[in-house]
């Protein structure tokens, strides 16, 4: 019950029929002192919510008393455990939503599976489809078959999220990504010419374009404030499952017929698609989509499915209500178009910080050079003087270092933070790829092959709970009801056209500078990432997503100014608006509060 614990008390409450009077830039959590009984009564008869009338009251009283059970009465027994649990026992929640988790991060699964089995297909598909040669065009075809599947997610996947997601809902768009993704995938395993799989592997980009923009945001919707971030990790780790599974595959794979072999590569990442297809109506739908069509009966259903107790549900079904009806007064009810939405990332201020932050951590991900290790790592290890078998079991071990590092992010992205890691792991992994460098010096043989080895896989173990889980967990939750999938939408294009970029020069790159002089510009890369998480990335742990335009009111310059100021010891005891990361906001709310209570303005 994030959300009750970290309201402030004031000494009087605004009625709340002078809500219209509130400043727009006033933080929405002072929003549940502007309520009262008859507000509530209102709410459930003009939402058919008649027969939760008792619990919703029971919200209402907790969320204007800060949590406080003693000045709420008629609470169950059952009722006050769950609310102490939150924070004693918070991984106690019901199988429904770790269900909901799981079905959704299937998807994840066939985008690590689909990265890495081009991998292994690249080594007979050029022969297959006649574009062996070493000229320019064959060049060209072979990089657009190998970024089809990025290209897909920035232009058309990512940007096919909004308007699918408001027409059918988020398991409607997961269950037409999985789709597209299954007729991406076995189009590619049987495609007669080199147009057909370019057009092929652009389909699969597609559905999991709309898939990786849609996932991350109806878990985000799904799960409760205090592990949310814990719960979001699943996605890096079954991405990294993937990966681990692909190139097991391709390693499986490696003495079938050489005509065959391929096929079956670019086929074998539809299987997680079934499952994800048979499973995903069996979820309930995401509340915080109901809310914004004016369903909150709906709403209330789904979210009473995936809480312990219809209490809890109660609580953020009337949280989400009362920053509706705040957002309505500031900004009307006239319903927003794509472009509309599209427009308010650049020009409404809060929308646009939170563009800032969710840029700058999808940019930092490839900077720091981990998909170069994934996509190349085979290439890099051979020409480290491994044979080819074991470059390929190099590589396995990579995938698997990669999926079980981020099993510790489970329990930190929610006490650490999603800054925090960000800014302890980036300065660990300059080092590791500078070392890394270093080894290219070494003669060739079994000193060079296992130094270099044991720094990439432990660059993997540092990537994987920080920069790895975080930027689609934080780019989820960062951006405001009315454009969090525009938003999401773009940070996958983001995340997207980098990884372009980036797989389409690394060639050139290695040509160039070689691999010592490649990994040593990584290392470069990561201080620059971490330059920007610093300016840009605001602390969101234990926080609902209501509860995020209050850590996204500040400017930039505001927000550095205070980061500045509390990396010198000189943090204010009390400001306007969030300090600089969640937890310094509650203090300054709770420094306010003892104000009130002792008579200072």
């Amino acid at each position: 019950m994030s959300k009750a614990n970290i309201e402030p008390e004031s000494s009087a409450s605004t009625a709340a029929d002078e809500v219209e009077d509130v400043a727009e830039d006033q933080p929405l959590r002072t929003l549940s002192h502007d309520t009262s009984d008859e507000d509530v009564e209102d709410f459930v008869n003009n939402y058919d919510l008649a027969d939760h009338f008792g619990v919703l009251l029971k919200a209402s009283l907790l969320l204007r008393h800060r949590g406080d059970q003693l000045r709420v009465p008629g609470l169950t027994d059952e009722e006050s455990t769950a609310l102490s649990r939150e924070s004693t026992h918070k991984w106690r929640q019901p199988k429904s939503l770790y269900f909901t988790i799981f079905v959704g991060a299937l998807g994840a699964i066939e985008q690590g599976w689909a990265q890495t089995g081009i991998n292994g297909a690249n080594l007979y598909l050029p022969e297959a489809m006649g574009i062996a040669s070493n000229s320019s065009h064959d060049a060209v075809v072979l990089g657009l078959i190998n970024c089809g599947i990025y290209v897909g997610q920035a232009f058309f996947g990512a940007w096919l999220s909004d308007p699918v997601n408001s027409r059918v809902g988020r398991r409607g768009a997961i269950f037409a990504g999985s789709a597209l993704c299954l007729v991406g995938n076995l189009g590619s395993a049987i495609s007669p010419s080199w147009p057909v799989l370019v057009a092929s592997r652009l389909v699969l980009g597609t559905g999991l374009g709309l898939n990786s923009s849609t996932v991350n945001v109806y878990a985000a919707e799904c799960a409760p404030a205090y592990v949310r971030g814990g719960l979001a990790v699943t996605w890096q780790a079954f991405t990294a499952f993937g990966i681990f599974v692909g190139f097991l595959a391709n390693v499986a794979l490696h003495d079938y017929d050489a005509s065959v072999i391929w096929r079956l590569q670019l086929a074998a990442p539809f299987l997680p698609a079934l499952p994800l297809l048979l499973l995903i109506y069996l979820c309930p739908e995401a509340a915080p989509w109901h809310c914004k069509g004016g369903r909150y009966d709906l709403a209330y259903a789904s979210l009473s499915r995936l809480r312990n107790t219809e209490l809890q549900a109660a609580i953020e079904i009337y949280s989400a209500y009362l920053s509706r009806r705040h957002h309505v007064k500031m900004h009307g009810d006239e319903r927003q178009t794509f472009i509309t939405k599209l427009r308010s990332l650049f020009t409404v201020p809060r929308t646009r910080y939170a563009l800032y932050a969710s840029s700058t951590v999808m940019l930092s991900q490839q900077l720091c050079g981990i998909n170069i290790i994934a996509f190349y790592s085979t290439t890099i290890f051979s020409s480290s003087g491994f044979s080819a078998t074991a470059a390929l079991w190099a590589s396995v071990v990579f995938g698997f270092i990669n999926f079980v590092g981020a099993i510790p992010a489970i329990w930190t992205m929610d006490t650490l933070g999603r800054r925090s890691l960000l800014l302890w792991t980036l300065p660990a992994m300059a080092v590791i790829m500078l070392l890394a460098s270093f080894t290219f010096s070494l003669p060739e043989g079994t000193a060079r092959f296992v130094t270099l080895a044991g720094l990439i896989y432990l660059f993997c173990a540092i990537y994987s709970p920080g920069m790895g889980p975080v930027p689609c967990a934080y780019s989820a939750e960062v951006y405001p009801s009315e454009s969090r999938e525009v938003g999401m939408s773009s940070a996958i294009f983001t995340a997207s056209i980098w990884a372009t970029v980036l797989s389409l020069t690394f060639p050139a790159l290695l040509e160039s500078l070689g691999e010592q002089g490649s990994f040593a510009l990584y290392a470069a890369l990561n201080v620059l990432a971490w330059v920007l998480c610093w300016a840009f990335v605001r602390e969101t742990k234990n926080l609902t997503l209501d509860e995020m335009d209050g850590v996204f009111q500040d400017s930039p310059v505001e927000f550095v100014t205070r980061a500045g100021r509390s990396c010198l010891g000189a943090r204010s005891k009390r400001v306007r608006g969030p300090t600089v990361d969640s937890e310094d906001y509650k203090v300054v709310l709770e420094d306010e509060t003892a104000l009130h209570a002792n008579g200072d303005p």
